[in-house]
């Protein structure tokens, strides 16, 4: 199914949808300060960013707490968050939007989202995204993008 519509802030605070980053396989993560299992994933989503990130693949870790930015940015600068953009959503509209398609339960969050925008595989609760398992399931991701089309 398409995520491409799935709307929330780019990291200048502007209006997107997922689908202005196609072209790239994307490892979603919707998450919030207030969910210790949110918390505890971000290190590894930001390490996963600094290893694999660019061209072809980027973490867009969409922050989903109601207030303002004050909160979800001091909590990423206090743990050093480096490579990951600031996306997100304080209307927990995508959030609302993945439970209506029955993707999302609770917080965590993650989607494994093809270049075309396209669902590939989605997870509810927290894992430890630079871990050779999950790099190894990206790098199949993005091997599959790749892929000639068969003719």
């Amino acid at each position: 199914q398409s995520l491409a519509s799935l709307a929330f802030n780019d990291p200048d605070g502007k209006p997107m949808t997922l689908g202005g980053l196609s072209g790239k396989t994307l490892l979603v993560n919707l998450w919030a300060t207030w969910c210790a299992p949110c918390r505890a994933e971000m290190p590894a989503l930001d390490r996963l960013q600094a290893e694999m990130g660019g061209e072809d693949f980027e973490v867009v870790a969409i922050n989903v707490d109601k207030d303002g930015d004050e909160k979800p940015k001091a909590f990423l600068s206090e743990i050093g968050i480096e490579n990951l953009g600031y996306y997100r959503d304080n209307t927990l509209g995508v959030f609302s939007d993945l439970k209506r398609r029955s993707l999302a339960l609770g917080l965590p969050v993650t989607l494994l989202v093809g270049e075309d925008g396209c669902l590939l595989a989605h997870m509810n609760g927290p894992a430890e995204w630079d871990s050779a398992d999950a790099k190894r399931l990206i790098s199949t991701a993005l091997d599959g993008s790749r892929a000639e089309p068969v003719r």
